[in-house]
Protein backbone atom coordinates (compact mmCIF):
# COMPACT_ATOMS: atom_id res chain seq x y z
CA UNK A 1 0.00 0.00 0.00
CA UNK A 2 1.08 3.61 -0.53
CA UNK A 3 2.04 5.94 2.30
CA UNK A 4 -1.40 7.60 2.34
CA UNK A 5 -3.10 4.22 2.56
CA UNK A 6 -0.72 3.21 5.34
CA UNK A 7 -1.55 6.40 7.22
CA UNK A 8 -5.29 5.77 6.80
CA UNK A 9 -4.82 2.22 8.09
CA UNK A 10 -2.94 3.46 11.18
CA UNK A 11 -5.65 5.99 11.88
CA UNK A 12 -8.52 3.54 11.33
CA UNK A 13 -7.09 0.53 13.18
CA UNK A 14 -4.92 2.13 15.87
CA UNK A 15 -6.17 5.69 16.24
CA UNK A 16 -2.72 7.03 15.36
CA UNK A 17 -2.88 10.44 13.65
CA UNK A 18 0.27 11.70 11.96
CA UNK A 19 1.08 13.79 8.90
CA UNK A 20 1.27 12.05 5.52
CA UNK A 21 4.75 13.47 4.94
CA UNK A 22 6.08 11.80 8.09
CA UNK A 23 4.83 8.42 6.87
CA UNK A 24 6.41 9.12 3.47
CA UNK A 25 9.79 9.94 5.06
CA UNK A 26 9.70 6.72 7.10
CA UNK A 27 8.74 4.65 4.05
CA UNK A 28 11.58 6.15 2.02
CA UNK A 29 14.08 5.54 4.83
CA UNK A 30 12.99 1.92 5.12
CA UNK A 31 12.81 1.58 1.30
CA UNK A 32 9.13 0.62 1.45
CA UNK A 33 7.41 1.10 -1.89
CA UNK A 34 3.94 0.33 -3.15
CA UNK A 35 3.15 -1.42 -6.42
CA UNK A 36 2.84 0.99 -9.34
CA UNK A 37 -0.21 0.95 -11.57
CA UNK A 38 0.58 -0.29 -15.08
CA UNK A 39 0.18 2.22 -17.84
CA UNK A 40 -3.04 1.81 -19.79
CA UNK A 41 -3.21 3.46 -23.19
CA UNK A 42 -6.73 2.69 -24.32
CA UNK A 43 -10.36 2.78 -23.36
CA UNK A 44 -13.08 0.25 -23.98
CA UNK A 45 -14.01 0.37 -27.63
CA UNK A 46 -17.63 1.27 -28.40
CA UNK A 47 -20.01 -1.20 -29.98
CA UNK A 48 -19.82 -1.21 -33.78
CA UNK A 49 -23.59 -1.41 -34.15
CA UNK A 50 -25.16 -0.04 -30.96
CA UNK A 51 -28.88 -0.68 -30.64
CA UNK A 52 -29.31 2.01 -27.99
CA UNK A 53 -27.15 4.95 -26.88
CA UNK A 54 -27.75 7.14 -23.84
CA UNK A 55 -26.53 10.63 -23.05
CA UNK A 56 -23.83 11.22 -20.44
CA UNK A 57 -26.35 12.16 -17.76
CA UNK A 58 -23.90 11.54 -14.92
CA UNK A 59 -21.58 14.14 -16.52
CA UNK A 60 -18.68 13.36 -14.16
CA UNK A 61 -20.73 14.33 -11.09
CA UNK A 62 -19.44 11.47 -8.98
CA UNK A 63 -20.84 12.72 -5.66
CA UNK A 64 -23.92 10.92 -4.37
CA UNK A 65 -25.72 12.20 -1.28
CA UNK A 66 -27.50 8.93 -0.61
CA UNK A 67 -27.39 5.20 -1.22
CA UNK A 68 -28.63 3.83 -4.55
CA UNK A 69 -28.64 7.26 -6.19
CA UNK A 70 -25.78 6.64 -8.67
CA UNK A 71 -24.33 3.32 -9.82
CA UNK A 72 -21.37 2.88 -12.17
CA UNK A 73 -20.27 -0.33 -13.84
CA UNK A 74 -17.66 -1.91 -16.10
CA UNK A 75 -15.96 -5.20 -16.99
CA UNK A 76 -12.24 -5.88 -16.65
CA UNK A 77 -9.96 -8.73 -17.72
CA UNK A 78 -7.53 -10.93 -15.79
CA UNK A 79 -5.13 -13.58 -17.06
CA UNK A 80 -3.89 -16.81 -15.53
CA UNK A 81 -1.92 -19.86 -16.64
CA UNK A 82 1.31 -21.78 -16.26
CA UNK A 83 3.15 -20.59 -19.38
CA UNK A 84 2.94 -18.14 -22.27
CA UNK A 85 1.33 -20.85 -24.41
CA UNK A 86 -1.32 -21.64 -21.82
CA UNK A 87 -2.80 -18.27 -20.89
CA UNK A 88 -6.48 -18.10 -20.04
CA UNK A 89 -8.73 -15.11 -19.40
CA UNK A 90 -11.19 -14.37 -16.63
CA UNK A 91 -13.62 -11.45 -16.66
CA UNK A 92 -14.97 -9.50 -13.70
CA UNK A 93 -18.11 -7.38 -13.90
CA UNK A 94 -18.78 -4.98 -11.02
CA UNK A 95 -21.44 -2.40 -10.14
CA UNK A 96 -20.36 0.28 -7.63
CA UNK A 97 -22.51 2.63 -5.56
CA UNK A 98 -20.93 6.10 -5.71
CA UNK A 99 -22.20 6.98 -2.24
CA UNK A 100 -20.39 4.37 -0.14
CA UNK A 101 -18.02 3.06 -2.86
CA UNK A 102 -19.44 -0.40 -2.18
CA UNK A 103 -19.69 -3.06 -4.90
CA UNK A 104 -23.41 -3.74 -4.87
CA UNK A 105 -22.83 -6.77 -7.10
CA UNK A 106 -20.05 -8.55 -8.95
CA UNK A 107 -19.84 -11.63 -11.17
CA UNK A 108 -16.88 -13.57 -12.58
CA UNK A 109 -17.03 -15.36 -15.92
CA UNK A 110 -14.84 -17.02 -18.52
CA UNK A 111 -16.66 -15.03 -21.21
CA UNK A 112 -17.04 -11.29 -21.73
CA UNK A 113 -20.57 -11.40 -23.07
CA UNK A 114 -24.08 -10.06 -22.51
CA UNK A 115 -24.89 -12.72 -19.93
CA UNK A 116 -22.06 -11.58 -17.66
CA UNK A 117 -23.44 -8.03 -17.54
CA UNK A 118 -27.06 -9.20 -17.27
CA UNK A 119 -26.22 -11.51 -14.35
CA UNK A 120 -24.41 -8.70 -12.54
CA UNK A 121 -27.34 -6.34 -13.00
CA UNK A 122 -29.87 -8.94 -11.87
CA UNK A 123 -27.83 -9.61 -8.74
CA UNK A 124 -27.60 -5.88 -7.96
CA UNK A 125 -31.38 -5.51 -8.29
CA UNK A 126 -31.95 -8.57 -6.11
CA UNK A 127 -29.60 -7.22 -3.42
CA UNK A 128 -31.14 -3.73 -3.55
CA UNK A 129 -34.89 -4.01 -4.15
CA UNK A 130 -36.53 -0.69 -4.88
CA UNK A 131 -33.30 1.00 -6.03
CA UNK A 132 -33.75 3.47 -8.91
CA UNK A 133 -30.30 5.00 -9.50
CA UNK A 134 -28.69 6.67 -12.46
CA UNK A 135 -26.90 3.72 -14.06
CA UNK A 136 -23.67 4.76 -15.78
CA UNK A 137 -21.42 2.68 -18.05
CA UNK A 138 -19.20 2.99 -21.08
CA UNK A 139 -20.51 2.21 -24.58
CA UNK A 140 -19.47 -1.43 -24.61
CA UNK A 141 -21.63 -3.75 -26.66
CA UNK A 142 -23.28 -5.27 -23.58
CA UNK A 143 -24.59 -1.92 -22.35
CA UNK A 144 -25.83 -0.68 -25.73
CA UNK A 145 -28.06 -3.68 -26.40
CA UNK A 146 -31.84 -3.26 -26.49
CA UNK A 147 -32.20 -6.13 -24.03
CA UNK A 148 -30.06 -4.40 -21.41
CA UNK A 149 -31.78 -1.05 -21.91
CA UNK A 150 -35.13 -2.77 -21.36
CA UNK A 151 -33.85 -4.26 -18.10
CA UNK A 152 -33.03 -0.74 -16.91
CA UNK A 153 -36.44 0.54 -17.97
CA UNK A 154 -38.17 -2.32 -16.17
CA UNK A 155 -36.16 -1.56 -13.02
CA UNK A 156 -37.02 2.15 -13.17
CA UNK A 157 -33.41 3.25 -13.65
CA UNK A 158 -32.00 6.09 -15.77
CA UNK A 159 -29.30 5.01 -18.21
CA UNK A 160 -26.16 7.12 -18.68
CA UNK A 161 -23.14 6.44 -20.87
CA UNK A 162 -19.61 7.80 -21.17
CA UNK A 163 -18.66 9.62 -24.34
CA UNK A 164 -16.52 7.82 -26.88
CA UNK A 165 -12.83 7.60 -25.82
CA UNK A 166 -13.45 9.47 -22.54
CA UNK A 167 -12.42 6.99 -19.85
CA UNK A 168 -12.57 9.71 -17.19
CA UNK A 169 -16.34 9.91 -17.69
CA UNK A 170 -16.37 6.68 -15.67
CA UNK A 171 -13.49 7.69 -13.40
CA UNK A 172 -14.57 5.96 -10.15
CA UNK A 173 -14.88 2.63 -11.94
CA UNK A 174 -11.47 3.01 -13.56
CA UNK A 175 -10.08 3.96 -10.15
CA UNK A 176 -11.55 0.84 -8.58
CA UNK A 177 -9.89 -1.35 -11.23
CA UNK A 178 -6.58 0.39 -10.58
CA UNK A 179 -6.79 -0.18 -6.81
CA UNK A 180 -7.85 -3.81 -7.15
CA UNK A 181 -5.20 -4.78 -9.68
CA UNK A 182 -2.42 -2.85 -8.00
CA UNK A 183 -3.10 -4.45 -4.61
CA UNK A 184 -3.86 -8.07 -5.58
CA UNK A 185 -2.94 -8.71 -9.22
CA UNK A 186 0.07 -6.81 -10.56
CA UNK A 187 3.38 -8.47 -9.81
CA UNK A 188 1.74 -11.82 -9.03
CA UNK A 189 1.23 -14.96 -11.10
CA UNK A 190 -1.90 -17.06 -10.87
CA UNK A 191 -1.50 -20.52 -12.35
CA UNK A 192 -5.07 -21.77 -11.96
CA UNK A 193 -8.54 -20.33 -12.31
CA UNK A 194 -9.36 -21.36 -8.75
CA UNK A 195 -6.41 -19.39 -7.33
CA UNK A 196 -7.37 -16.26 -9.27
CA UNK A 197 -11.06 -16.49 -8.35
CA UNK A 198 -10.17 -16.96 -4.69
CA UNK A 199 -7.80 -13.98 -4.77
CA UNK A 200 -10.36 -11.68 -6.41
CA UNK A 201 -13.16 -12.77 -4.07
CA UNK A 202 -10.98 -12.36 -0.99
CA UNK A 203 -9.81 -8.92 -2.10
CA UNK A 204 -13.34 -7.63 -2.72
CA UNK A 205 -14.33 -8.84 0.75
CA UNK A 206 -11.27 -7.03 2.15
CA UNK A 207 -12.09 -3.88 0.16
CA UNK A 208 -15.64 -3.76 1.52
CA UNK A 209 -14.99 -4.72 5.13
CA UNK A 210 -11.38 -3.86 6.00
CA UNK A 211 -10.01 -1.18 3.67
CA UNK A 212 -10.66 2.34 5.06
CA UNK A 213 -10.95 5.17 2.56
CA UNK A 214 -10.16 8.81 3.12
CA UNK A 215 -13.14 9.82 0.99
CA UNK A 216 -15.39 7.93 3.42
CA UNK A 217 -14.12 9.68 6.56
CA UNK A 218 -11.47 6.95 6.95
CA UNK A 219 -14.17 4.28 7.25
CA UNK A 220 -14.55 1.10 5.23
CA UNK A 221 -17.38 0.97 2.66
CA UNK A 222 -19.28 -1.37 4.99
CA UNK A 223 -18.85 0.96 7.99
CA UNK A 224 -19.88 3.99 5.94
CA UNK A 225 -22.89 2.09 4.59
CA UNK A 226 -23.97 1.11 8.10
CA UNK A 227 -23.57 4.68 9.33
CA UNK A 228 -25.85 5.95 6.59
CA UNK A 229 -28.47 3.34 7.39
CA UNK A 230 -28.39 4.30 11.06
CA UNK A 231 -28.68 8.04 10.39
Amino acid sequence: MGYRRLNDKLRHDNGIKVNDKRILRICRKQQIRSNLKYRYDGCTRPSKNPAFLAENILNRDFHADGLNKKWVTDVTEFKYGTSFDHIHKLYLSVILDLCDHRPVAYVLSDHNNNQLVFDTFDLAVKNNPGAHPIFHSDRGFQYTSRAFHQKLVDAGMTQSMSRVAHCTDNGPMEGFWGILKREMYYGKKYHTREDLVQAITAYIDYYINDRPQRGLDVLTPFEFHERLLAA
